[in-house]
């Protein structure tokens, strides 16, 4: 076995280069005479602009420039674009208001950018916007869906008929309807799935040069693709053949779906440098992450689900109201309907589905993609549902599951929604989750809680992702002059590792030294196309790439080995890194025949691109189990066990590293993370971390995650399925679904996230006001 390929739990490469300060961030990168950006930013959640005063601003030490959205809109700059569209379900297209990079008739939520000021430094930047005189007409504002759609409800963007941007509807609503009325149950739940903030490690920045020799605009931005923001500021925003651009990423401090993203504080940054022929940089700070960054989630849900007198589900139906924002942001529209659908009926055998989602502006800041991107909400909906089904029908939360699920039998599967299944098998892996949990043990560690004064509670949840995002992942391989070999790829580390796994598939398909394998990524002058990182798809679809690519160095060179050796390419056995002539012990290594290659004056050098057949479907089961505090409603998660399907496994201890943070964020979902704003004002009261509730070490609990490899997939050329979301898709529901456990025993009602300990202890003390009367 190579020391360090395929499966071994090898040390992240770029570690060293983290932990000891040596990381280049946007931020670290500066050029000869660089100018800083501050924005000026509305204190306003809904206001006409009447004028904006900048005479004292631009007449301030050290400023060089101050724009307003006047001069962005005349020189004919576009905003940011919808770029994942919707149709109604009467087959016209949804509402979406231009989002412009800089407002400049009216503002739509509290902190959007309204003028720019370009200083010698940052702190003269900072001290001259605030020398920016707005003039405001306030308006008043909506934050709250539901209000928003109600009739009488005001209007978020001026010249609107209402602020519904989109009606959709996916599904059998007529056989759901007939299903649900000849069943011998039906079991309802309302949902609200909070609005979050995804705050990254390290915040949005944007630094834009131009290049001397090229006349390129260079953009430094951290992000999860460079191809993708290139192609949306060519051709939607300035409208210039994409070749003017050459976007970089360097290290990526976190992303987590929300740096996909162009945003407007990207095509204003670029406008100046270009206008200025300057360098131009603006780094975020917290505050202006969570006001501006893309929030999560943020969906209202009624659901219903039927049940046959033996407990199978015989129907499904969902309405949502979800809260878009302000904006329809990039795949804002597409995140609650197309991406939540195809999955809506996870890892169940229900015969018929119906979805109907209406997408609505608020005076909020864009909700768009965060961890899972719709798969969490779909699966956290009807995992709750299952759980109360379960109660209502006297079952067991396990064994209604069992029931109800796709037979490993059935595969390959298409669900309700359309989707096909190539391979899973979900009763297994709840099983071997329970098994692993002691669920037979539950009855006896309640019961020492109960001693000690502690209500105890326990959830389980199965789920199932699919991964997206770009179908197409082209890697190419190079040899270099030193023997080592260079694995350029267009997806993007956002810290996941990849420098280390993507080496490791490639050392051990070429047979060299790991340490001789270096990864190149991030930058549109080295890497010719790419996908970025988003979706689940970095490993699954590059390393796929880098197996095609790696078998086309390793034909390219038996040739040339074959005529050095004198011997017929077809009799050449490749194994660990050298080609010997079959029944011989003549041979050479690959290392050798690079500098043959070399020599000659053409290189070992092979692109070859992985077209993805299908998405590939990880699974799995979480359970989870909570001690509370009856006195103070706090929770405490006690033990976690979580059983994964992630088909072939390049580095388990970089997978384990993606469930933990998964869990993480969903643990903090479930627990405090919430987004909040006022409803009279539109002011986001969790503007820091005094108010944000974010998970620090001590919330979090040992995690007993346990890695299945026996259903490998066909989707992928390494059988591997991805795995950054599925922490998070089904953390919430397990977690939540133990608390409802916990508190329905006491009889207490079930609550929705976040579980604070308020929302919990007045939930315990309502049942017991109850309870006395």
């Amino acid at each position: 076995m190579l020391k360090f390929g395929i499966g071994q739990a090898v040390r992240r490469v770029e570690d060293r280069r983290f932990l000891t300060g040596h990381g280049r961030y946007t931020d670290d990168i500066s050029f000869e005479g660089q100018l800083h950006v501050a924005f000026v930013r509305s204190p306003h959640a809904a206001a006409r602009i009447l004028a904006v005063d900048t005479a004292d601003a631009a007449a301030a030490e050290g400023v060089v420039a101050v724009f307003t959205g006047a001069d962005l809109d005349a020189d004919g700059v576009g905003g940011v674009p919808a770029v994942a569209r919707v149709k109604n379900a009467d087959g016209s297209g949804m509402q979406a208001p231009k989002r412009p990079a800089l407002a400049a008739d009216a503002v739509h939520f509290a902190g959007e950018a309204v003028a720019m000021v370009v200083a010698t430094d940052p702190v003269a930047a900072r001290d001259a916007a605030e020398l920016v005189v707005v003039d405001y007409d306030e308006r008043p504002a909506v934050v709250d869906p539901l209000k928003a759609v109600e009739e009488d409800a005001v209007v978020v963007h001026d010249g609107t008929p209402s602020n519904l941007c989109f009606d959709w509807r996916q599904g059998k609503a007529a056989e759901v309807e007939t299903a649900m009325a000849a069943a011998h149950q039906v079991v309802e739940i309302d949902i609200v799935n909070n609005r979050v903030s995804a705050n990254p490690l390290e915040p949005r920045a944007v630094n834009a040069t131009i290049d001397a020799e090229t006349g390129q605009t260079v953009v430094y931005t951290n992000g999860q693709g460079v191809h993708g923001l290139r192609g949306i500021l060519a051709d939607a925003v300035f409208k210039v053949p994409a070749d003017e651009f050459r976007v970089v990423m360097p290290d990526v401090g976190g992303g987590f779906g929300m740096k996909i993203f162009l945003y407007p504080e990207h095509v204003a940054v670029i406008y100046a440098a270009r206008k200025l022929r300057r360098p131009v940089k603006w780094t975020g700070d917290r505050s202006e992450s969570l006001l501006t960054d893309a929030h999560g989630r943020d969906l209202r849900t009624h659901a219903r689900l039927g049940l046959d007198a033996d407990g199978r589900f015989t129907a499904f139906e969902v309405s949502t109201v979800a809260n878009l924002g302000a904006y329809a942001s990039q795949f804002g529209a597409m995140i609650p309907t197309s991406a939540a659908a195809g999955l809506a009926t996870t890892v169940y055998a229900i015969p018929v589905a119906a979805l109907h989602v209406k997408g609505v502006f608020t005076n909020t800041a864009p909700v768009d993609a965060y961890r899972g991107a719709g798969r969490p909400e779909a699966n956290y909906l009807i995992e709750r549902l299952i759980d109360t089904a379960a109660r209502a029908t006297g079952r067991s939360p396990a064994e209604l599951r069992r029931i109800n699920y796709i037979p490993a039998t059935a595969m390959p599967y298409t669900n309700a929604m359309g989707t096909t299944y190539d391979c899973g098998d979900f009763a297994l892996m709840q099983s071997r989750a329970l098994e692993a949990a002691d669920m037979a043990g539950f009855a006896e560690r309640r019961r020492q809680s109960a001693a000690k004064g502690r209500l105890r509670g326990i959830g389980m949840a199965s789920y199932i992702e699919w991964t997206q995002g770009n179908p197409k992942e082209e890697v190419r391989i190079r040899f270099e002059a030193d023997g080592s070999a260079t694995v350029l790829v267009g997806t993007q580390s956002n810290g996941q590792g990849h420098e280390t796994s993507f080496a490791q598939v490639a050392a051990e398909l070429l047979g060299m030294p790991f340490e001789k394998v270096q990864v190149v990524m991030g930058d549109t002058a080295r890497v010719k196309t790419g996908g970025g990182t988003g979706g689940s798809r970095s490993l699954q679809m590059a390393g796929s790439a880098i197996r095609l690519a790696s078998e086309a160095v390793v034909e390219r060179a038996r040739s040339i080995a074959a005529e050095k050796l004198e011997a017929a390419a077809e009799d050449l056995v490749f194994e660990d890194g050298r080609f010997t002539v079959a029944g011989t012990d003549l041979g050479m290594d690959m290392e050798a025949v690079a500098q043959i290659a070399l020599d000659a004056g053409a290189p070992l050098d092979e692109s070859r691109t992985f077209d993805r057949p299908a998405p590939t479907f990880p699974n799995g089961c979480h359970v989870a189990e909570v001690e509370i505090d009856p006195e103070t409603g706090r929770v405490e998660p006690v033990r976690y066990v979580v059983a994964d399907d992630f088909g072939k496994v390049v580095n388990p201890m970089i997978v384990m590293g993606q469930v933990q943070g998964g869990v993480a964020q969903g643990l903090g979902q479930a627990l405090m993370e919430h987004a909040v704003y006022d409803e009279d004002s539109g002011q986001l009261l969790t503007g820091s971390f005094m108010d944000y509730g974010m998970p620090r070490a001590e919330d979090m609990i040992f995690l007993d995650i346990r890695l299945y490899e026996d259903l490998p997939t066909a989707s992928s050329g390494l059988g591997s399925k991805g795995c950054g979301e599925a922490g998070t898709i089904g953390a919430c529901p397990a977690i939540m679904n133990a608390i409802n456990d916990a508190l329905i025993a006491e009889g207490a009602g079930e609550i929705d996230m976040p579980a604070t300990p308020a929302r919990v202890w007045a939930a315990l003390g309502a049942a017991r006001s109850t309870a006395a009367a």
